[in-house]
C-alpha cells in the first residue's frame, strides 16, 4: 500500500509539467490549424486529452515496478553530493500521503457530482414527456443521417436547451419551452444538430472527458483542452446538421432563438456549454475558407518532434536525479573518538582524510573507502576504523530501509 501511495503521489506531481507540455503542444498545433476544418482541430484536441490520461497512467505503472532494491544502484552512484541535491525531493516525498488523500477526496466529490448528473438523465429518460409527432420527425431525421439505432425523444420541463445522452440507447432531451414556442422548422434544425452527436458517438468522448476532468482536476490544461473539445464538437455537429437540412441559415436562426429564450429565462444552456452560441452562428453564416496548408502541417510535425525530444531529455535528466528518501541518521552514542596511531602521534603527523562509507539496511557500516588521503596511511586507517564502529538509522525509500553511501571528513590536528 505504501508503494501505491508513493507511486500515485509522484505521478500527480510529475503531471504538473507533463500536462503543461501536452497543453502547450496542443495550443501550438491548434493555432497552426486555425484555418483547418473543425473536425481536424477536434481530433487534435481529443488526441491531446487522451495523451493527458495515458501519460500519467504509464508513469504510475512504471513507478509501481520500480522497487527500492532497483533504485539502490542509483543511490550508491549518487554519493553525498547527489544526496544533498535530493533534499527538496525528500521533503515532497514525505508529504505524498497527505497529497494523495486530498486528491482522493476531490476525486470522490467530483465523481459523486457526475453520478448525480447521470442519475438525473436516467430519471429524465424514464419520466420525460412523449410526443409522437416530434418522435416521428426525429426518427425520420435519424434515418436520413444513417443512424440505425432507435433514438428516443423526451420532453423535460427543467431544461434550458436540447441535450443528447446515451450511446447504446441514445435519447434526445428537449425543453418543453422549445416545443411550445419555437417554430417547428427551427426546432427540427436543433434536433438535427443533436442527432449529429448521436451519429458521431460524442457521448462516449464526453464520458472520457469527464474521467479526465475528475482524475486530473488540478491541472488548468485539462480544463482548457476539455472546453476546446466541446467547442470544436459543436461546430462539427452544426456542420452536419446544416448539410442535412440544406439550410445553414435555418440552424443559425434556431441558435439565435435559443439564445434569446435562455437570456429571457436566465438559464445557462447545458448543451451550449461546449461552444459559444454567437461563435457558432457566425461560423454558420460566414464559414471560414478551410484549406490545407502544408506549411502548417510541417510546423505541426516540428512541434510534435520537439515535444517528444523534450520528453526524452526530461527522462534522461530524471534518471540522473536521486530518488527522494529520508537520510541515514547517526547514533552518536555508538560512535567513539578514533585512536591516534602512536607512530603518527610521535611523528606529529596531521591532515584531513575524506571517507565514503556504505550504510547497510540494518544501519551498520558495511565498508568504507578513502576518497582523499591525509597523506599518512596510519591516519587514514584509523579514520576507517573509527567510522566502522558507528551505528546509523538507515536511509529509507518509500518507507523501506535501503543501503546508501555517505561522506565525511576526519581532521587530524595537534593542539
Amino acid at each position: 500500500m505504501n508503494d501505491i501511495i508513493h507511486a500515485a503521489g509522484w505521478t500527480l506531481v510529475h503531471f504538473l509539467w507533463q500536462g503543461a507540455l501536452v497543453g502547450l503542444a496542443a495550443a501550438t498545433l491548434l493555432w497552426l490549424m486555425r484555418g483547418a476544418r473543425p473536425g481536424a482541430r477536434y481530433a487534435v484536441a481529443c488526441a491531446a486529452m487522451l495523451a493527458s490520461l495515458l501519460w500519467p497512467a504509464y508513469e504510475f505503472a512504471a513507478a509501481l515496478q520500480t522497487t527500492p532494491r532497483s533504485l539502490q544502484a542509483l543511490i550508491l552512484a549518487g554519493g553525498d553530493r547527489a544526496f544533498a541535491q535530493s533534499e527538496l525531493l525528500a521533503n515532497i516525498d514525505s508529504h505524498l500521503p497527505m497529497l494523495v488523500a486530498a486528491w482522493l477526496a476531490c476525486v470522490g466529490a467530483l465523481a459523486l457530482r457526475s453520478a448525480f448528473g447521470l442519475a438525473w438523465i436516467a430519471r429524465a429518460r424514464r419520466n420525460g414527456g412523449r410526443n409522437s409527432h416530434w418522435q416521428q420527425r426525429l426518427s425520420n431525421l435519424a434515418g436520413r443521417l444513417g443512424i440505425r439505432r432507435a433514438v428516443g425523444l423526451r420532453i423535460v420541463e427543467t431544461l434550458a436547451s436540447p441535450i443528447t445522452a446515451g450511446w447504446w440507447r441514445p435519447v434526445v432531451l428537449v425543453p418543453a419551452a422549445l416545443v411550445a414556442r419555437m417554430p417547428p422548422e427551427l426546432l427540427e434544425a436543433l434536433l438535427a444538430h443533436e442527432l449529429a452527436h448521436v451519429r458521431r458517438h460524442d457521448f462516449l468522448v464526453n464520458l472520457l472527458q469527464n474521467v479526465a476532468e475528475i482524475l486530473l482536476f488540478y491541472h488548468p490544461a485539462v480544463w482548457w483542452l476539455s472546453r476546446r473539445i466541446r467547442q470544436e464538437r459543436e461546430l462539427v455537429a452544426d456542420s452536419i446538421a446544416a448539410q442535412l437540412t440544406g439550410e445553414p441559415r435555418r440552424l443559425a436562426l434556431a441558435l439565435s432563438e435559443l439564445e434569446k429564450m435562455q437570456f429571457a429565462s436566465h438559464r445557462v444552456a447545458l448543451a451550449a456549454d461546449g461552444g459559444d452560441l454567437m461563435q457558432r452562428i457566425r461560423e454558420l453564416m460566414a464559414p471560414h475558407q478551410h484549406r490545407s496548408n502544408w506549411k502548417a502541417a510541417v510546423a505541426a510535425l516540428g512541434v510534435t518532434a520537439a515535444c517528444l525530444a523534450g520528453y526524452a531529455h526530461a527522462r534522461v535528466d530524471a534518471a540522473k536525479v536521486p530518488v527522494a528518501r529520508t537520510p541515514a541518521v547517526v547514533d552518536f552514542k555508538s560512535c567513539s573518538k578514533p585512536l591516534w596511531p602512536s607512530e603518527d602521534l610521535q611523528a606529529e603527523h596531521t591532515g584531513t582524510v575524506t571517507l565514503s562509507f556504505n550504510i547497510d539496511k540494518s544501519g551498520n557500516v558495511a565498508g568504507s573507502r578513502v576518497d582523499k588521503t591525509s597523506g599518512h596511511t596510519g591516519l587514514d586507517q584509523a579514520a576507517q576504523a573509527g567510522i566502522s564502529k558507528c551505528h546509523f538509522i538507515p536511509a529509507k525509500v518509500r518507507g523501506k530501509p535501503v543501503e546508501t553511501w555517505q561522506q565525511m571528513q576526519y581532521v587530524w590536528t595537534l593542539e
